[in-house]
Order: structure tokens, then sequence, then C-alpha cells
């Protein structure tokens, strides 16, 4: 069951679930709160709760609407990509053969049948970024197991509207965005050691910067160069 409830200068979207803890969401692109909360807890104590994230909750709406974007895409020649943190033009060589990309120094060539549409054309990009984004996170996984001392049972690759990457400690696998394969290698092997210490420590407490410190100095700057490139241009759903 969802609600609605005032917290003054905004509204927040309330959802109660099975769950035992309050998650407080601050949504892109352009700061809808949202608030996940157990079955038990009434109303007003979450309105309480969320008035004391006040604070917190308009720093993310700031750092949200400063945020570059990309411009929208339509999937046409001369187009300008991302490819690990690099921009190319996108080239349309329309065969009559099965679809596929070619990466070169300065192009993504698209290779699809005469008469592609835009959707289409977006969906096998999307497709490509996705393989791309596993074929580079499973060596990296490979290579942090023995140091980290963190085993991966399974890798997930999704677009994801609101984070770059996510971990079910528990089961421990992780999930990693198709859009990391737009922004610097770097990037893509901080969000690895990240989500994998996670399997370790859930939580972002002590124990977590710590490790983090432990195995990747420069996190911190990695994490911050990652969350100043521009995002997807999209609205998205609550």
């Amino acid at each position: 069951m969802t609600h609605r409830i005032n917290l003054g200068e905004f509204d927040a979207d309330v959802t109660m679930k099975d769950i035992k803890n309050v998650h407080l969401s601050v949504m892109p692109p352009s700061g809808h709160v949202r608030i996940s909360a157990p079955h038990r807890m009434s109303l007003d104590t979450i309105r309480v709760y969320a008035i004391s994230k006040i604070g917190w909750i308009k720093d993310q709406q700031r750092k949200l609407r400063a945020q570059d974007r990309e411009t929208s895409r339509e999937y046409l020649e001369a187009e300008s990509h991302y490819v690990w943190g690099k921009r190319r033009q996108l080239s349309i060589l329309e065969t009559d053969a099965p679809p596929h990309i070619e990466l070169t120094h300065k192009a993504i060539q698209l290779h699809v049948r005469p008469g592609t549409d835009e959707a289409k054309r977006h969906a096998i990009l999307e497709a490509w970024y996705r393989d791309q984004v596993r074929e580079a996170a499973t060596p990296l996984i490979a290579k942090w197991e023995p140091i980290i001392g963190a085993t991966v049972n399974d890798l997930f690759i999704r677009r994801m509207k609101t984070k770059w990457g996510s971990c079910n400690h528990t089961a421990r696998t992780i999930r990693l965005n198709t859009d990391l394969a737009k922004k610097p290698a770097e990037c893509l092997e901080y969000l690895v050691v990240h989500e994998m210490i996670h399997i370790i420590e859930p939580t972002h407490n002590a124990r977590f910067r710590t490790l983090m410190d432990l195995h990747l100095s420069n996190w911190e700057h990695l994490r911050q160069q990652l969350n100043e490139l521009p995002v997807r241009h999209e609205t998205w759903e609550y």
C-alpha cells in the first residue's frame, strides 16, 4: 500500500512493505522522495523520521538537480556515444546480415539490416554495452576475490535507474549498471570492489570504509568522479 505524506516544502511517497527498517531514497532526476517502511510503523512515526532527515534530503536534491545529463539519443549517423569514457561517433552500416557492432579508434560501427528503426538500433547498442560490462567485470571479480576474501556466486548486468551497482550479500551476488560501459574503466573497478566488500560488510559503516581504504585507497576520488559524470537522459517513473 502506498501513501503520500507532506514534509513541509515537498511530499514523499511511502510504501508499506514486509521489511524491518525504514529506507529513504531521493530519486533522480528531480529529487522526488520515496520511503519504504515496515507495515507496523505508523505514518506519523514515518513523517517524524523523514523530517529528521530533511537536511540530508535537500543536499541530495541539490546534487541531483545540478548533475549534468546526456542529451537524448536518436541512434543516427555521426551521433556521439561514449565507450569507457571516450567519445565516439556512431556509424550506421546497413547490410543484409545479422546485426553486430565493431569498435574502432574513433567510431562505433553499428551493422544493421536495411530499414532498422531507432528502437531496434537502441536495443542492439544497449545489449552491446551490457556485454561490455560483463566482459570487463568478470576478470575484475576474479582478480579481487582472493584479495578481498569474498566469493561472488553470480553477476547480473542490468539497466538500473537509481544505482550504479548493488549487492545481495546473503546470496553473494552483485548487480552492475549497463551504463558503466560508458564511463572510465577505473570507475567500473571501483564499483566491483565496492559491491564485493558489501558481501563482507553490508552497510556503509566504519568497517566498510576501512576495507575500502585498505583495498582501493583512491576509492573516494573514483566515487566522486563517477557521480559527477553525465547520467542518462530520461525521465524516470517512481
